[in-house]
């Protein structure tokens, strides 16, 4: 008896879990991170969306003709959020903005109608090599944190472009 493939959904949420809780481990107090867990969550979280952006969304464009899937564009601006979100020095307030943009997000990918559902049914056919291609995704390195005027500027206007502008409103100007 053959094991049914693996599925993107499976793969893909099972991740999801993997980096939540990384996270809540990262945070050990409101104060406090735990440096070392939570790069090993940023590195994760940016092979995660890697995955997404660099594999899936292309793959699904492909199979549909050359048309992106309704839901792409909106899910290209969240990344850019979380991952522009993962670039300063972790406070309590940032982590908070993350968790609440991770949490509308990810209702985004899982479900029924999601992109990780969707996906399955459109590469049935290619379920296997599209499945090696996400278990072999390369590591990412993550670059120390960077807290200059410029880059809390440009993880503002990102964060605020996703559509999450109230959630700014707890950052310091």
């Amino acid at each position: 008896m053959s094991k049914p493939p693996e599925s993107i959904t499976t793969y893909l949420e099972e991740d999801h879990r993997r980096l939540e809780r990384l996270l809540e481990s990262a945070q050990t107090s409101s104060r406090r991170v735990e440096q070392d867990t939570y790069d090993r969550f940023r590195a994760g979280l940016l092979r995660h969306i890697g995955i997404e952006e660099k594999i899936l969304l292309p793959m699904a464009q492909r199979l549909r003709g050359g048309e992106p899937l309704s839901i792409a564009a909106r899910l290209r601006l969240d990344h850019g959020a979380i991952a522009s979100l993962l670039m300063p020095t972790p406070t309590e307030n940032l982590l908070a903005t993350l968790r609440a943009i991770l949490e509308t997000h990810n209702m985004l990918e899982e479900g029924p109608d999601g992109l990780y559902e969707t996906c399955d049914r459109i590469a049935r056919a290619e379920i296997d090599p599209l499945m090696a291609r996400l278990r072999a995704a390369p590591e990412v390195a993550v670059l120390p944190h960077s807290d200059t005027p410029a880059v809390l500027g440009a993880v503002r206007r990102a964060v605020e472009r996703a559509g999450y502008e109230s959630l700014t409103q707890m950052w310091p100007s």
